[in-house]
């Protein structure tokens, strides 16, 4: 979840004191840890003005490894997540939420500035 996202949720019902709920807030379409780690490592190589890789080339180079599994999160982790903005669009807020591909870039791009 971007934090600009959020922030525009937020001043949304702050515009809309009469809205008042709990809502979810998300893309509404899951995304893989895969999708997550490529992001972060195209994102940097993006920085230093190196080309996207797809996953395989970036495993295969290493730039993303994979670990077992922690046995203490077996059965308590919960692995798909997707926010239903069913109540969010009934409250009136419309507008799209960054995905993954585009969030991290720029998330990546402003600690690059602000680091």
């Amino acid at each position: 979840m971007f934090v600009d996202d959020v922030v525009r949720v937020n001043l949304f019902f702050l515009d809309h004191p009469e809205k008042s709920g709990i809502f979810n807030v998300g893309t509404g379409r899951a995304q893989t840890f895969n999708e997550l780690a490529m992001a972060n490592v195209n994102a940097c190589r993006a920085l230093a003005g190196e080309d996207p890789l797809p996953l395989a080339e970036l495993v295969g180079r290493g730039l993303i490894e994979y670990i077992p599994f922690p046995a203490d999160l077996r059965g308590r982790y919960q692995s798909f997540t997707e926010a239903d903005l069913t109540k969010l669009r009934r409250a009136g807020y419309q507008a799209s939420f960054a995905d993954v591909g585009e969030a991290v870039p720029r998330y990546v791009d402003w600690l690059n500035g602000h680091g």
